[in-house]
């Protein structure tokens, strides 16, 4: 069976994520993401996740309650990544789910801008081999926009320092989501 985006999200981190990497989950949600990075790197990695929802940050925070010597979670926009994650601190790999939080106020969804902020300070901190994963909902107001500046974003990419993967089942209705997956080939 063909992988969800969601499945095949996880397949692509789990694939690069070892014991003691440095990850980022860029929209924590409802935590699962969080959750499963707090897993993959152990107990002498870390997780470094980003929300602007307080509820955001209260459903991770149960969820890793067993975690929280391996994660950092800021009450905070995925632009601020650049000033809260040192400059020189390597980055395994880095997911983002955009789009609204389930299960809340659906006028409250990310932005291109922020997330274009956000892409660009994850890459920097890249390492070779390392994955960002972008998976795109883009079925509510705003998010058709955000959905055509990732995509150009991710295929502005120079291919001689990345790949970049876009999985997507086209023959779905209401707007089946994108995972866009961005590899780091060298420095």
């Amino acid at each position: 069976m063909l992988l969800t985006a969601l499945r095949f999200s996880h397949q692509l981190l789990k694939d690069v994520v070892s014991k003691g990497d440095h990850v980022i989950d860029a929209t924590m949600g409802n935590g699962n993401d969080t959750l499963f990075l707090a897993e993959l790197v152990g107990s002498t990695g870390h997780v470094y996740a980003f929300d602007i929802q307080e509820q955001a940050l209260q459903n991770t925070r149960e969820k890793l309650a067993a975690y929280t010597e391996r994660s950092t979670l800021f009450l905070a926009g995925h632009e601020t990544i650049e000033e809260k994650i040192a400059i020189d601190q390597p980055i395994k790999a880095a997911i983002f789910n955009l789009g609204y939080l389930p299960k809340s106020d659906k006028q409250i969804i990310t932005l291109p801008e922020t997330t274009k902020q956000a892409m660009s300070a994850i890459l920097k901190r890249l390492t070779v081999g390392g994955r960002m994963i972008v998976v795109i909902y883009y079925g509510h107001e705003g998010g058709e926009t955000e959905k055509n500046e990732v995509l150009q974003f991710c295929q502005n990419l120079p291919q001689e320092k990345f790949s970049v993967l876009n999985y997507q089942f086209i023959n779905q209705k209401n707007n089946p989501p994108i995972l866009l997956c961005v590899e780091k080939k060298n420095d």
